[in-house]
């Protein structure tokens, strides 16, 4: 099975898979209205970076459910 289907299974089959990707996809959109800004302030760098740290996290969540899944069928 592709990594693309799998995604599709485990939003519909596994909350906390399901937590994370919406949680992955909110940090994403708000790092892309970050990089919209011509500058930034010292909070919003500051914000950038916890952002970029918190979305790495849950790729990494995301995947070990992945792996998870894919070792038990």
């Amino acid at each position: 099975m592709d990594e693309e289907t799998l995604k599709q299974i485990l939003l519909k089959e596994n909350r906390a898979f399901r937590k994370a990707f919406g949680d992955h996809r909110s940090c994403e959109l708000e790092l892309e209205r970050l990089r919209l800004k011509p500058r930034l302030s010292e909070a919003e760098a500051l914000a950038e970076r916890d952002l970029k740290k918190r979305k790495l996290v849950l790729k990494d969540r995301m995947y070990r459910i992945m792996q998870e899944h894919g070792n038990t069928r």
